[in-house]
């Protein structure tokens, strides 16, 4: 067998293992996912194998490598105001609504990634208080979480090489919220970071200690679970949701037969769900 391959029954046990340790479900026909995702790690975890890599892994004792390798299984790539439709809503019914609240507006980036989301609301708030003056008065909070530690590390330093800002972010923006950095890297400036906290969350873990959100944004994350899974974490959503607060998902995400907590309301560029 080659070294980078897993019999059926390893496969089988490494998908227990990841649905249990972070939500994910893997389907039947995604070995090849798993062995693009993992076998850059068997030089730097000294393995032979992915077989042996992932037997290992599932050790109870080794938290390090356990981390490493859902860290390598959950990362994806991901783009500047991605979808575009979410920050028009954002911008044309979400702020105006929450414009003249007498608090800080907070938002949560529930899957922040490498930062990408949480810095493009982060930008699209700032963009709506230059418009709108005396809106948001009181300003805004942005929680940023996601799973993988070294996507937070990268978050935090907040800099990026131009292929990465190429992907979806405007030359305009790029000036505006960006200072060159060493390397042809840019990093977001004070302005926007101050706006964003990150840390670190598993959305199968408790709720409560995140606090309470006027809008959440967990968008392209709920395809990898199971609909139980999604069950529960709509239910959890529900319960950090402000009276009246939204919940945005991904294109092809819907709560359809998951979730009596919210209700979906169509806008003209795509749609938002309302806390009930």
């Amino acid at each position: 067998m080659n070294k980078a391959d897993l019999t059926p029954q390893e496969y089988t046990e490494f998908c227990k293992f990841l649905e249990k340790h972070c939500g994910i479900v893997l389907g039947a026909s995604k070995q090849y996912l798993v062995r693009s995702r993992l076998s850059p790690l068997l030089s730097e975890t000294n393995c032979e194998s992915l077989s042996q890599l992932v037997k290992k892994a599932m050790m109870i004792h080794e938290r390090a490598l356990r981390s490493t390798v859902i860290d390598a299984m959950t990362t994806n790539e991901t783009l500047w105001f991605r979808d575009k439709y979410p920050f028009d809503i954002l911008t044309t019914r979400l702020l105006p609504e929450f414009s003249k609240v007498g608090r800080p507006l907070k938002i949560w980036s529930a899957a922040s990634s490498s930062g990408q989301e949480p810095y493009s609301i982060a930008m699209t708030c700032l963009e709506y208080k230059e418009k709108n003056p005396g809106a948001l008065k009181f300003g805004f909070e942005i929680l940023g979480t996601d799973i993988s530690d070294s996507m937070l590390a990268h978050c935090n330093k907040g800099e990026y090489d131009k292929l990465a800002l190429s992907r979806g972010l405007s030359p305009e923006r790029l000036r505006k919220f960006f200072n060159p950095s060493s390397d042809n890297c840019y990093v977001i400036k004070d302005e926007v970071k101050r706006h964003v906290k990150f840390r670190s969350f598993n959305l199968l873990d408790n709720f409560a200690l995140l606090g309470r959100f006027d809008i959440v944004f967990c968008r392209n994350v709920l395809i990898y679970f199971s609909p139980e899974v999604k069950r529960q974490i709509f239910a959890n959503f529900a319960k950090v949701t402000n009276k009246e607060g939204y919940l945005m998902l991904g294109a092809s995400e819907s709560i359809n037969g998951l979730t009596d907590d919210f209700k979906m309301n169509r806008c003209s560029s795509g749609i938002v769900y309302q806390a009930v």
